[in-house]
């Protein structure tokens, strides 16, 4: 929970979490991908004990042919694969021979991080062949980092999306919202938000109050037809 807290970008947040997942599981293998809407593919990987090229074919190849991987996806819990694949069936599919087993991969959870609608990154745990399948306790320990893991990377990808020059896309929101005009002030401040900063943050920043802030977040939501942070995020990331 402290690394989660900490500031991290959200590829080192992914590393350090995978680490200390691996530890409290005992599990031997962490990969995270972030989903790319564009593109239609997982991006951006983050991996321990799993091999350069054999996540590589994933990338180019098995991920579109994955029997998995979509149906875990679409769940806003932790999952294991034997919930929604029987063992028998799953250990018969290219995906699991040609991939996972090239890695020793043979028991898995996955938890996906979803910003309103939006899936911003997610934790893929594995255990080898010689170890048991994760328990119902354990899907409920991962369940309970979840929340914290999300937030962290909701924090995270607003602060990079900022750095990397990206808040111009506040623009781009006006434009998807009909009609939709921000002043200047109102711009500075979803920039702000974008870059994570709370309310109270802002309004030391710009020298206003508390209660002006939330009054132009109130204007800024409206003419965007938004309800709030969560749902600005997903627009920028995703545009």
């Amino acid at each position: 929970m402290a690394d989660l807290s900490y500031g991290y970008g959200s590829n080192e947040l992914r590393r350090r979490v995978g680490l200390k997942l691996l530890d409290l599981l005992g599990a031997q293998y962490f990969a995270s991908y972030v989903w790319n809407n564009s593109q239609n593919a997982f991006c951006d990987r983050v991996s321990i004990n799993m091999s350069d090229d054999n996540l590589g074919a994933y990338e180019q190849y098995f991920q579109y042919c994955d029997p998995i991987t979509p149906v875990l996806q679409r769940r806003r819990k932790a999952t294991s694969v034997s919930e929604i694949m029987p063992r028998s069936r799953f250990e018969r599919t290219e995906f699991f021979n040609d991939f996972l087993a090239n890695d020793g991969l043979h028991f898995g959870v996955n938890f996906y991080a979803y910003s309103g609608g939006t899936n911003i990154g997610d934790l893929r745990i594995w255990r080898g062949k010689n170890k048991e399948d994760f328990s119902h306790r354990e899907l409920e320990i991962l369940d309970a980092i979840g929340p914290g893991f999300t937030n962290a990377m909701r924090s995270a990808l607003a602060r990079e999306t900022s750095a990397q020059g990206k808040v111009d896309l506040v623009s781009a929101l006006e434009q998807a919202a009909t009609g939709a005009m921000l002043t200047a002030r109102e711009k500075e401040i979803c920039a702000a938000v974008l870059a994570g900063l709370s309310d109270q943050q802002i309004a030391a920043r710009y020298g206003i109050s508390f209660t002006t802030v939330r009054s132009h977040l109130k204007h800024i939501y409206g003419k965007l037809g938004i309800s709030g942070r969560t749902q600005l995020l997903s627009r920028v990331i995703t545009h």
